[in-house]
């Protein structure tokens, strides 16, 4: 019987870790896991904190990533990559030298700039560095609102402007595009996100809004998803079909972990996609 060494789907993921499990490379992982696809990972940081807040993070040493990426190249085959946040324009630079160095297959970027009420986690060289050097490099990127605001330099107050914003975060290089719709209205019943693919086809996706403090890890394993679902061979938009569906689920089935911002529930959607 012949074995075929790497013949199992294989998923990168190039983030920071949270102690508390619920956002980072632990969704990531998570995630990877859920969609049956082999997890491994690039350590850039690692943040100290609870559902309470982040407390403290320290970067790893960029020689320390090299050898990472190193080592992994060495010996796996790695099918699709996805990044985190990454928190300054070394770190970012780091990644780009090593993605541009070693096959990692189609990356999709979660471009962490802002929050999900919009402050920003970036200082301005590390954004224009994300904006200008690593985005172009990307097969897919899934900016939230606030971020797709800052990266297509305009307001987003309607479905006319979801589009137009996705037309200009295309123009800076990605192939494809994610704009995840707003979610900080409660009164609000539905989240629509608009895909704009290469070939240029669009189409919208929409869920229910859940009025919820267990969205931690949201934009994460919405990535990550769609980083699993290309390792498997599938296409981007099977990919964030699937992706959207998972995290909706992931969602709306509350797992009760911590004691204000909790994490989503990984577990959720198994039976439901």
């Amino acid at each position: 019987m012949i074995i075929l060494a790497n013949e199992f789907p294989q998923a990168l993921t190039i983030a920071g870790s949270d102690s508390d499990g619920s956002a980072g490379m632990q969704a990531d992982l998570h995630t990877f896991f859920r969609r049956h696809v082999y997890g491994t990972s690039v350590l850039t940081a690692c943040v100290a904190g609870n559902s309470y807040g982040i407390h403290d993070s320290v970067n790893l040493p960029t020689t320390f990533i090299d050898q990472e990426f190193k080592d992994l190249a060495d010996d796996y085959h790695i099918r699709a990559s996805k990044t985190g946040m990454l928190s300054d324009s070394d770190l970012i630079r780091t990644v780009i030298k090593n993605y541009k160095k070693y096959d990692f297959g189609p990356l999709v970027v979660d471009p962490v700039i802002t929050t999900k009420h919009g402050n920003m986690l970036l200082e301005q060289s590390a954004y224009q560095t994300l904006r200008d050097e690593l985005i172009p490099m990307a097969t897919v990127i899934t900016p939230n609102f606030f971020e797709a605001q800052k990266l297509a330099e305009m307001d987003i107050e309607t479905s006319v402007d979801m589009e137009t914003a996705a037309r200009k975060l295309k123009a800076l290089g990605a192939k494809n595009i994610v704009l995840k719709g707003s979610h900080h209205d409660p009164n609000q019943t539905k989240v629509s996100d608009y895909i704009l693919l290469e070939s240029g086809k669009s189409f919208w996706l929409t869920g229910d809004f859940f009025d919820t403090d267990r969205k931690n890890g949201t934009g994460d394993s919405l990535s990550a998803c769609i980083a699993a679902e290309l390792a498997k061979g599938n296409s981007v938009e099977d990919a964030c079909r699937v992706a959207k569906k998972f995290v909706d689920a992931a969602i709306k089935s509350e797992i009760q972990v911590g004691h204000k911002f909790g994490p989503i529930n990984h577990w959720a959607p198994a039976d439901e996609l």
